[in-house]
């Protein structure tokens, strides 16, 4: 057997795709000037809403 063909049977059948980069939006762009905002998911609602302190958090 050549080296070309035992190289070619120990690829993967196909290589793995790379996800694209996770587009970043501004916390202020979702807000709109809002201490909170309610954001449906599915049937699910959540509040992402910023804390005394300055952070986000988002509950169910």
């Amino acid at each position: 057997m050549s080296e070309q063909s035992d190289v070619e049977r120990q690829a993967p059948a196909s290589a793995p795709k790379e996800e694209a980069p996770a587009e970043v939006i501004c916390s202020d762009t979702i807000l709109k000037g809002n201490q909170e905002v309610l954001i449906q998911h599915g049937e699910t609602t959540y509040r992402l809403r910023i804390t005394q302190n300055g952070k986000l958090i988002l509950c169910k």
